[in-house]
């Protein structure tokens, strides 16, 4: 929906444009917070209101540098973001990706991330930074998810099991691979437990 989409932007490798999603994985996270509602169509976003900047911080094999995610939540601080959600992480810590998480911070946008599927307590960065909040995922029964992960690092969880949202309406990799459907599907994880949170404050904050 060209309006939901105030900018966009792709800051990796693949050569495809930033709303050209050829794994899914953004689609769906991106339909949770802003799907738009009222249209007798799909699903309805946590906060439809809600407009969206599009920075792609993982390549078209849901792959990504600390490089990216950095220039990716540095760019949606410069263009006014007010909440910067990362579905993504890795293991080991960078001060460039520190670096961009205090800068956002420090230009007034709450800063939200995946706190991982481990199911352990490792660290997932930048989750696990203090200027960013790190989100774990909750099953149907307000229980921790099995896959999520935990510990006294991460600071909130989200439902984050059997996520109803929006998918490519293209071919896409995660179809192939895990056999999800065009158009709206299924899916777990953190990934999806922090847009889950981030519709929330958005809403509130509107």
């Amino acid at each position: 929906h060209s309006k939901k989409i105030a900018a966009q932007r792709n800051f990796t490798s693949s050569n495809t444009s930033a709303v050209e999603d050829r794994w899914g994985h953004g689609t769906h996270v991106a339909g949770i917070v802003g799907a738009v509602a009222n249209n007798g169509v799909g699903v309805a976003g946590g906060c439809p209101e809600c407009v969206l900047l599009n920075g792609k911080v993982l390549n078209d094999d849901l792959n990504g540098a600390y490089s990216w995610y950095a220039n990716g939540i540095t760019w949606a601080a410069d263009n006014g973001a007010k909440v910067i959600n990362l579905s993504a992480g890795g293991s080991s810590p960078s001060k460039t990706l520190e670096r961009a998480v205090n800068y956002a911070w420090n230009k007034g946008a709450i800063f939200v991330a995946a706190a991982g599927n481990s199911g352990n307590t490792s660290r997932l960065y930048p989750a696990y930074y203090q200027n960013a909040i790190a989100v774990a995922a909750t099953d149907n029964r307000d229980q921790k998810a099995s896959f999520s992960t935990y510990g006294g690092w991460v600071d909130l969880a989200a439902p984050g099991v059997n996520v109803f949202s929006t998918t490519p309406n293209h071919d896409f990799k995660n179809e192939t691979i895990d056999g999800r459907s065009k158009n709206y599907d299924y899916g777990s994880g953190t990934s999806i437990s922090s847009p889950i949170f981030i519709s929330g404050i958005s809403r509130n904050s509107l």
